[in-house]
């Protein structure tokens, strides 16, 4: 019998729930074939990891990305991978904050002998400007490896890299089709590579994405939240404010109200949150501001949310408080909410036993964050089990002195994300 849908998203969140408290049984002992040859590959990915923290790759540093893309390229094609390179299109979803040239992407295809399709996604830009790679160089201190974007999302980049390095040496080819996507421009909102997500998303039967799980929170996440950025503009008319104030139109007190207006049209119930964030307005202090722009953060964990809020803040600024203003309202959608479903929960049970075959505990959560990732993009026209964290434990992304990732969390995550591969080729994830 078909759950009501008003029934469904609760029920998703009890299964949850007990997916994220609950340590799976140890089923078995581990794959000893599989963690010989993650074992084995420990080394490399650090290696790998030097090699790609090394190019510097922020989402406006084309020359940084072009580097860094071809040694990807090049090692995917080392792997026997069929190998291009995407450029964003003029259909790029442009924003504030898009580059005049989007970061290219790199695609990679692994053809076998199965039917299961499952797609590997990955970033190589990061938030960081050009130069600042040299205040933070790679390396090892004791557990941790630390380097700029090193877990967001470089270690992503590698442990893709070294989980098809593992099986190809296991000689592991059930798979129907296994493709790589790393873009570029997913620290601005992936304008360019939005598209590609998308349709590949759709035509897998999996998605595994790999940004990273929290040095304190072994996880892999089946929800995270949606992102819109929202602008209001107000032109008003410039007067002198001593001499002449009443031939003015105020900008800023319009801008002012409207931001009053809206204060409150965060919803915590259902996860959504907007918030002003960014003010400014006016040109000298002895004029009347014939300009104010504001910039508000949102959140939400629905689809739908977006709509209706972009539609309430629309209906709401019709109501002036200094008539003849010019409000202007510009609603961008950044990224879709990834929300749970229950394709995804066989996924995340399978993962949780094969991480109890090495001893470890995982978590499998719908709880969402603050940040969104890629992998809603995946998501978003096709019911198939999207997860996301299947990356490196560390901590630190986005920082400016003490972004690492953890030493002693290779090998687990090779084993989880090999066997995972492997036991859904052969039907027994799904």
């Amino acid at each position: 019998m078909k759950m009501p849908q008003r029934l469904l998203r609760p029920a998703l969140a009890a299964a949850c729930l007990v997916l994220s408290v609950l340590a799976p049984p140890v089923l078995a002992a581990p794959d000893a074939a599989v963690w010989a040859q993650v074992q084995q590959q420990k080394q490399p990915l650090l290696d790998t990891l030097k090699d790609l923290v090394a190019i510097e790759s922020g989402s406006g540093d084309r020359e940084g990305l072009d580097r860094i893309s071809q040694l990807i390229a090049d090692r995917l094609a080392a792997l026997g991978g069929k190998v291009e390179f995407i450029e964003p299109g003029e259909d790029a979803y442009r924003m504030h904050d898009t580059p005049p040239k989007i970061g290219r992407m790199v695609r990679a295809s692994f053809s076998g002998s199965g039917t299961k399709k499952i797609l590997l996604i990955a970033h190589m830009d990061t938030v960081y400007l050009r130069g600042m790679g040299a205040k933070q160089p790679f390396r090892v201190d004791g557990n941790r490896a630390y380097g700029l974007g090193i877990g967001d999302d470089k270690a992503g980049i590698a442990v893709i890299l070294h989980t098809l390095a593992t099986l190809q040496a296991l000689g592991f080819h059930d798979y129907g089709l296994i493709t790589v996507l790393v873009n570029g421009d997913e620290e601005i909102s992936s304008p360019g590579a939005r598209k590609w997500l998308t349709q590949l998303g759709a035509e897998h039967d999996l998605t595994m994405s790999h940004e990273g799980s929290p040095a304190t929170s072994d996880q892999l996440s089946l929800a995270t939240a949606g992102i819109a950025a929202v602008t209001l503009k107000v032109t008003g008319k410039a007067s002198h404010a001593g001499g002449a104030p009443e031939r003015g139109l105020n900008a800023i007190y319009e801008l002012a109200h409207q931001m009053l207006q809206t204060r409150d049209f965060s919803e915590p119930s259902r996860g959504v949150k907007m918030n002003w964030t960014m003010v400014s307005g006016g040109s000298n202090r002895n004029v009347i501001p014939a300009e104010a722009t504001a910039a508000a953060d949102v959140r939400v964990e629905r689809v739908a949310d977006y709509a209706a809020l972009e539609a309430r803040l629309r209906e709401t600024i019709k109501h002036q408080l200094i008539p003849g203003t010019v409000d202007e309202l510009t609603f961008e959608q950044r990224r879709p909410p990834l929300e749970a479903r229950p394709a995804q929960l066989a996924v995340g049970r399978r993962a949780q036993a094969i991480y109890g075959e090495i001893g470890r505990t995982l978590k499998v959560v719908d709880t969402v964050g603050g940040g969104g990732t890629d992998a809603a993009f995946a998501a978003l026209h096709n019911a198939s089990p999207v997860l996301e964290r299947f990356g490196l434990l560390g901590f630190g992304a986005h920082s400016n002195d003490d972004e690492y990732i953890l030493v002693d969390s290779i090998e687990p995550r090779l084993y989880l994300a090999a066997r995972l591969i492997i036991d859904f080729s052969r039907g027994l994830a799904n």
